[in-house]
């Protein structure tokens, strides 16, 4: 007899699980814990298979029988449901982890350490504000390069071009190591060559004659406010660091009797150990400015930082 809502609904669990016969292989099996779940009996390649067709009410008899007859088309066209089932999780489980954002954060894991801090989360901020949102749950080998350019067009439009160039270049990045490891057959950035308008360039204010250069240093000599950053400007013609790297400057790095300044690899951009020889200038001047900031945090905290400001 085929089942109606009616039996269905008012099936009860019982010391044993049993099932509710309803046609074509269709049952509702009732367990002992008043669970329902709707299961299809077929043949295939000789042997009897079970499939799961989801549970009770939240698939409905209809529901059920629908799918059902959707199974058995599958079976009839040569297709095991059960197998074709297995396969599309598989492939979900695949474009999960081959997904471009899961493969742009597997790259940033392994090359950020190589990093500066400060460029890495640069890149992880532009992936995730401007790439993520629009590509990052797409395969990252069905990206497509006019696809990869609507992204970057957005970035573009704000007026952002020099953000969307370099956003373009992690993404090739990105997609190269998704080709080496396997989950991309190209890296279809490279056809965007010319697609975007060229950075303006810009040149920062600088000083090459030799006099107006003159002029400059004495000027930083006769500075008359903070010892502290007077010494900063003293010592920045006389080490040729970047002013980052000149203000985070500790002690414990600075040898004054080997005249040596060492600045330990993970403040350099490069990752690298950056070895300074230090002139009898500088010397002179680290000299006088050791006594103000030995042992100086701020909030009366000690520390080994010079703390230079300028």
């Amino acid at each position: 007899m085929a089942l109606t809502d009616i039996i269905c609904r008012s099936a009860k669990a019982q010391p044993k699980e049993y099932k509710l016969t309803d046609a074509s292989g269709l049952h509702l099996l009732v367990s002992t814990n008043g669970c329902k779940g709707w299961r299809l009996r077929y043949r295939f390649g000789g042997k009897e298979q079970m499939l799961s067709l989801g549970t009770y009410p939240e698939i409905g008899l209809k529901d059920a029988r629908n799918r059902r007859d959707e199974a058995r088309k599958l079976i009839a066209n040569g297709i095991n449901p059960s197998a074709k089932r297995q396969q599309e999780k598989r492939q979900m489980t695949e474009a999960g982890t081959d997904s471009f954002e899961s493969i742009a954060r597997e790259w940033y894991a392994k090359y950020s350490p190589q990093w500066a801090t400060s460029h890495g989360e640069k890149i992880i901020r532009r992936l995730e504000r401007d790439v993520f949102p629009w590509i990052g749950a797409r395969p990252a080998r069905s990206i497509t390069a006019p696809e990869l350019l609507a992204v970057l067009r957005r970035i573009e439009s704000r007026g952002a071009v020099e953000t969307a160039h370099r956003a373009g270049q992690n993404c090739g990045q990105v997609l190269r190591y998704a080709v080496a490891t396997g989950r991309a057959e190209r890296d279809p950035s490279g056809d965007l060559k010319g697609a975007l308008p060229p950075i303006r360039q810009t040149h920062h204010a600088s000083i090459t004659e030799p006099e107006r250069i003159g002029a400059l240093l004495r000027s930083m000599d006769a500075y008359q406010g903070s010892m502290v950053t007077r010494c900063a400007l003293l010592l920045a013609p006389l080490v040729f660091v970047r002013p980052g790297e000149l203000r985070r400057a500790e002690w414990a790095e600075i040898d004054l009797d080997g005249a040596e300044w060492r600045i330990p690899a993970e403040k350099m951009k490069s990752r690298v150990l950056h070895v300074v020889p230090l002139s009898e200038q500088a010397i002179a001047v680290l000299r006088e400015l050791q006594p103000l900031t030995e042992g100086w945090q701020g909030n009366d905290k000690k520390t080994t930082k010079c703390r230079v400001r300028h």
